[in-house]
């Protein structure tokens, strides 16, 4: 184990309402925001899915009125948007925001916040790290996937289209006031999606765990996390109307983001941004391509902590009847046989070939964008653009 370190600072100020009637408590929750007149951030996928019609089911017969509804988010969300989102706020005399769905509406919902808290259009002012400081309007989040963690984060990210850059805003206050774990949200998520999100989240706690940033309390948010994967994901493949097995999962998605919000991630999310950025791939399907590679190595430099995932991964039986040495192996034995189970319920890719989307020509630019990531800086072992170009290959086929 671990000695215990000498400094580290752990943040989450958001409340979690978890379970099977957790909307039902969304009024209450606005209600002690000194709230009654929200606007629903939200995608036209998620209102076509109706799973709006659950959040405006919840508010009936309440003392809240639902003044609008936004649903114009795109998947990769712009200023322009969050303008539009911000103008419909302010024409309806809205008084909070209630974000449904997945990462780009609940970045939205974070940057339209800005504009109707501290006033004016231009989000340029606020860009970059802690340039907020003013508490900002009441900001509820509802997940519609198990996989991004972003309601228990600090960050949105904003395409400007005119000038062809991402704008980045991070500030504690971007953080929401609550955010609503019921698994109706995500019921009728597909396997494929399913799947991929809750490999998101693996990752994401199983780099926390690992990187050099891991602290006592965001080990102990990252192991809960892994478990609560390994042991419902298999579980909701097989019965996708496991209303149980779902809403273990999406405590999983917030656990994960909980501890890599306060240990950073690691090489598989540089390799991931990497990929995503040149193949235009989506961020869970390269977290699971790169997890096990990623592993193996960082080995060398941080064995014992990967062998120490054993126990949440497979239990403790298996845990205590494997020796120390093999821990770390069987830890990417676990995880090469959680990938093939999903890749006979839904094709989630395990390889760069099975994405078919992916030439072997592009792996040299990957690698060099990979070295470049900020997420490579807190990983336990040193990348170099050779190393990312040898997990590249490793994961090819």
């Amino acid at each position: 184990m671990n000695a215990a370190k000498s400094f580290y600072e752990f943040f989450c100020p958001v409340k979690v309402i978890a379970g099977h009637k957790a909307l039902e408590h969304m009024a209450f929750e606005l209600g002690t925001l000194q709230a009654q007149r929200p606007l629903i951030i939200t995608d036209k996928g998620v209102r076509e899915a109706g799973l709006v019609r659950h959040v405006e089911q919840a508010l009936e017969g309440t003392a809240v009125t639902l003044a609008a509804v936004f649903d114009d988010v795109p998947a990769d969300s712009s200023v322009e948007t969050v303008r539009a989102a911000a103008a419909l706020y302010r024409a309806r005399q809205c008084d909070a925001i209630v974000a449904v769905g997945g990462g780009s509406v609940m970045d939205t919902a974070r940057a339209a916040n800005i504009l109707v808290s501290e006033g004016g259009d231009d989000l340029h002012v606020y860009a970059g790290a802690h340039n907020l400081t003013r508490r900002l309007r009441p900001l509820l989040v509802i997940p519609t996937t198990s996989g991004t963690g972003s309601e228990t984060t600090m960050v949105a990210v904003i395409s400007d289209t005119e000038r062809g850059v991402k704008v980045p805003f991070t500030s504690r206050v971007l953080m929401p006031d609550a955010a609503i774990l019921d698994p109706r949200m995500t019921l009728a998520l597909p396997p494929y999606i399913t799947a991929m999100t809750a490999m998101d989240a693996m990752t994401h706690a199983v780099e926390a765990y690992i990187g050099l940033s891991a602290n006592p309390l965001s080990d102990a948010y990252a192991t809960a996390a892994i478990r609560k994967i390994a042991e419902n994901l298999p579980r909701v493949m097989e019965h996708p109307n496991d209303a149980n097995a779902r809403l273990e999962l999406a405590q999983a998605s917030t656990l994960a983001g909980v501890a890599f919000s306060n240990s950073m991630v690691g090489v598989v999310h540089s390799l991931g941004h990497s990929l995503g950025a040149v193949c235009h791939l989506p961020h869970g399907v390269c977290m699971n391509l790169f997890l096990p590679y990623g592993l193996s190595f960082n080995a060398s430099v941080v064995g014992e902590r990967i062998g120490e995932l054993l126990l949440p991964l497979v239990g403790p039986r298996f845990y205590a009847a494997t020796p120390d040495a093999q821990r770390p192996d069987k830890v990417v034995t676990a995880l090469h046989h959680l990938r093939d189970q999903l890749w006979q319920h839904c094709q989630l890719p395990r390889t760069l070939q099975e994405t078919g989307k992916v030439r072997r020509d592009q792996l040299q630019r990957v690698a060099e964008l990979t070295v470049d990531d900020g997420s490579v800086i807190y990983n336990p072992r040193e990348v170099t653009v050779a190393d990312a170009l040898e997990l590249l290959e490793r994961a090819w086929a």
